[in-house]
Parts: structure tokens; sequence; C-alpha cells
């Protein structure tokens, strides 16, 4: 899936590879017809890197080039792709079996050591591969990344090849997630061709994948490049002869592009929210998402300290107004932690804290001693939040009656992050969390616990009882069991309520007339069952 990371807080949307109704042995019950003379300009950002394990924002290229070794339907269960199999008796210890047969790009088997020594390179601090944070679970991780020095060896402990097909994985912990994390858009578990480590340089510019499409040339800074159809790709035949990818500074003129014709497929420009509808017609395309949107707190700030004033603020927002003023009612209020289309999460959890009630919020926040000064919230600048941020601030002035509620754009998204890293944030703040995999799991464990990569973006929120509770999900035998935790999760952070959600995002994306099918996993459209005229 497409997803636009800007450092840990995912503003995300997505691009699978595999399509709704495919089986995972190369047969295609959706694709219905030939990929010949077919294909499409696709819009996107310009990549920071094409190597899986490096890639930040190319999640549309790597994933048109790689297939994961399992992937998620539309009913949001795990099914194998490249994997034959990913069993465990204990949560801890997993065993991964490939399907046969699949082969590079090149010609080279895929085998269980295009795996082993994919991920041991990635893991291997010195190499500092921005997706190696992926593979932390994985025993032998920490000493591949010492605190001080060099490592003493290049290897996992925990990462063994077993045979040409098979290879097992220790994780640090029981993990009933795990085949969850080896699906889309976890790039960092793709393997790759002993080709790749004669020159890295020159294969992050032309990677040799083992997915639905190959690269036709080198991708060059700032031009486009275009993918084609491979002909032995094992998985769901693309239907699209070649895609281009073509890379833009500014998505309000990829949005003018694909107005023209230039371009065939965008994701929505927030500012075009509102017209798109009349712009495009059937033409614009919104999907339910991993995503979530939210208020973060300063919370060693004691204006900020007592719940009370966090849930005010919650319900001093009406969110139905600014969805459509906003948004063009494209999103849904949030009304829990998680996405609906994550499985087990309980729309409503959240309760009375997330209903718009200004007389309550009033209320509490007198309880809590009511507010002094000015309430500053703070966003990142030049990414087309200004009206968001200034639609809360007026909200909340007005519902609570404080002076002074200003919206301050920080000067660009370096400066905005560099405030939650260091703790000077100086109030509430822009927040969102784009999962990687479709499991409560992602979200809840980057956002509320000190493991999860982004505690300092919910005002570094931790509490004991969370840990334990998500510790007993992961080792939960059934998805049922982990869901129940998760849940319990919810309602104990809720407790707390250290940030205020907003709301569960919709991916968006226009297309231009020629595109006849968009296709959709997880809220992205998959490249390569776009159907075109």
């Amino acid at each position: 899936m497409r997803r636009s990371v800007i450092g840990l807080i995912a503003i995300a949307a997505a691009t699978t590879l595999v399509a709704a109704g495919c089986g995972p042995t190369g047969t295609s019950a959706s694709a219905g017809g030939s990929a010949a003379d077919t294909s499409l300009v696709y819009a996107t950002g310009e990549p920071d890197h094409l190597t899986p394990g490096r890639q930040t924002v190319a999640f549309d290229q790597v994933m048109a080039l790689f297939a994961p070794l399992t992937w998620i339907d539309n009913s949001n269960k795990v099914t194998d792709l490249a994997a034959k199999s990913v069993t465990t008796t204990d949560n801890k210890n997993w065993t991964i079996t490939l399907r046969s047969g699949w082969k590079f790009q090149n010609g080279e088997p895929v085998t269980a050591q295009s795996y082993v020594k994919a991920w041991n390179y990635e893991a291997y601090g010195p190499h500092a591969w921005e997706n190696s944070g992926e593979l932390a679970e994985i025993v032998g991780y920490t000493d591949l990344n010492p605190a001080k020095g060099k490592p003493k060896t290049t290897e996992m402990s925990g990462l063994k090849a077993t045979g040409t097909d098979t290879f097992t994985v220790e994780l640090t912990h029981p993990d009933s997630q795990f085949p969850m994390q080896l699906t889309q858009a976890q790039t960092g578990f793709f393997p790759m061709p002993e080709a790749a480590y004669k020159d890295l340089a020159a294969y992050d510019r032309k990677p040799i994948g083992n997915g639905p499409y190959e690269m036709t040339e080198a991708w060059k800074d700032n031009q486009p490049f275009t993918v084609q159809a491979w002909k032995g790709y094992q998985g769901p035949k693309a239907v699209t002869q070649k895609v281009t990818f073509k890379s833009y500074t500014n998505m309000d003129t990829a949005y003018t592009d694909v107005q023209a014709g230039n371009a065939d497929v965008v994701f929505l420009p927030a500012d075009k929210m509102t017209s798109a509808k009349g712009d495009f017609g059937d033409h614009l395309y919104s999907f339910d998402s991993p995503g979530i949107d939210y208020l973060g707190f300063p919370l060693w700030n004691k204006k900020y300290s007592d719940p009370r004033v966090r849930e005010a603020i919650s319900m001093s927002i009406n969110r139905q107004e600014v969805n459509k003023a906003i948004y063009g009612g494209l999103y849904t209020p949030a009304t829990a932690l998680t996405p609906p289309d994550m499985a087990g999460t309980q729309p409503g959890i959240c309760g009375q804290y997330c209903t718009f009630n200004p007389t309550q919020a009033k209320k509490l926040l007198a309880e809590a001693g009511g507010f002094s000064g000015e309430m500053d919230l703070i966003y990142p600048g030049g990414d087309g939040l200004d009206s968001l941020y200034q639609a809360y601030a007026n909200q909340i002035r007005q519902n609570l009656g404080i002076a002074k509620v200003v919206a301050k754009p920080s000067a660009d998204w370096a400066s905005y992050y560099a405030t939650l890293t260091n703790s000077t944030v100086a109030g509430p703040h822009f927040g969102h969390w784009g999962a990687l995999y479709t499991s409560q799991q992602n979200t809840l464990r980057s956002l509320f616990t000190t493991a999860g990569g982004c505690y300092f973006c919910t005002g570094k929120y931790h509490n004991d009882d969370v840990d334990k509770l998500m510790a007993k999900a992961d080792s939960a035998t059934t998805q049922s069991e982990a869901n129940t935790y998760y849940t319990q999760v919810q309602k104990r952070v809720l407790q707390d309520f250290p940030v205020v959600p907003t709301f569960f995002d919709r991916y968006s994306y226009v297309t231009s007339t020629k595109v006849t099918k968009l296709p959709s996993i997880e809220g992205s459209p998959v490249i390569s069952q776009i159907k075109v005229s």
C-alpha cells in the first residue's frame, strides 16, 4: 500500500499489490482480461529509495515490484502469498515455508536464504537502513544494534534457514500478530536476490523484485519511470501492462493533471476534498482505511495534565461540522482509538467523551479548575492543515469560553517533529497514525507503549496496565482472544484520555475517465488490478 510517511507519524494512504478475490497460487478471480497494450500514469511523491528495506515514502513503487509473504484480504483475514505457510505452537517460534517455483525477475530462485540474508543485512546497525526497526522483535536484533560500539556479529541468532524453502524465526516474546506483520506494507520483510549485493546503489535505482511488475528503466531523480507486467509472476497477474510512476512536488498539480487526463490516479489532496465530488463525480473513490487522526497533548504541562481538560476539549469539537466543512463529508468522526476496519475494534468505545456536548465540556473544564492563558494548537506548516486547525481553534474557543485559542503552524515538518521528540511542543498538537498492518496492535503499541516507537507522539504516555494487557494480547492463542485484550487496552487508555480521537481516515483517490475500476485493499488501490479502458 502507498503510505506517505513523514517521520514516525504516518500521514498515510497505501497501495497493495494483491487483489480482493485473487488466490495466492497465481490465478485471479477479478482480473477478467489481458494486460496487453494497457497503461496508466500513477501520480506520486518523489521516492526516497526503491530498496524495500530502505524506502519510507515509495510504497506504491516498491509494492508493485515485490510480493509479501502474506496479505490481508477484504475480510481482514491473513492469507499466504509468497509463503506457503506461517506456523507456530507458542507464538514465539515461527516456521515459514515458501511456495516452490517462485523466482526473482532476473531468474534467480526465491529461497529461504533470500529472506534470511536480506533481513540480516537490513538489521545490521551500521548499515542504517530505514526499515530496520520492523525486524526488532527477532532474537539477536539487539546484537546487531548494540548501545555502544560496533556489532560483534552480522547475523541475528533467531533467524535461520533450515532448508531451501524453509526458515525459522524466534521472537523475543510471544506475538500472535506476527503473520499480519509480514503483509503488504511492512516492506522490511521483503526478500532480495543475490544480484542486489553486487551494487546496492545501482539496485536502489533499478531493483529486482518478485512481484507483478518489473522495472523497464532505472529511476532517475524527479523523472517518471515505467514498470511493466512480469510474465513470471506466480501471484495474481497484473491486468494493466504498464504503469508509469510520475512524481510531483505539489499534489494539487497532480490533481489538475488527472482532471486533464495527463495522469490517471492520485491520492486526494486535503485541500481538494470539498471540491473533488464536483470535479470528478463517480471517479472519486473513498475507502475505509487503517488510519486515525487525533490531538496529542504535552502531558508534562500542568495546563493539560488533568484528564478532564482533555475530555472537555474533545467534547467541545463538533466533528460532524468539521467533517462537512473541511473533508467534504469523506471522513468519519472517531469513536475509538483504532479505526473500524481493524478486526475487533468496538466503535463507540470512547463514549460520551467523543460526542459533541459543549454544555458538559464547560462543566468538565470548570471542575478541572478552568483554563488560564492562551491555548496554542500546534501543527506542521505546509501540509494543508491550516483550515482544519483554525476550525478546531474556533470551536474550542467558542464552546469552552477560553479567551484565546490560536492555531499555530510550525515552519515545516522537521521543526514540528523536533518539538515532539524533544518534548517542547507547546499545546494540543497534530497527530495521525496510519497503521502498517490492520491489527489494533500496530496502532495501540505504537502510540501507547514505550516500545512502540511513537510514544512521544502522545506526550510520552505510559501505563503499566496497558503494557500488561498488550502482552496478554501478544500471547493469545486466537485472534478473538487477542481482540478481547485490545478492547481492554482501549478502555484502560481512555480512562486516562491522553489523546483526543478526532477522525477515522478514509483514503480517497480521484482518477481520469480512462480508469474503469479501482479495486482496493485496506483502503488503498491495488495497482496491478486497476482496470483502464
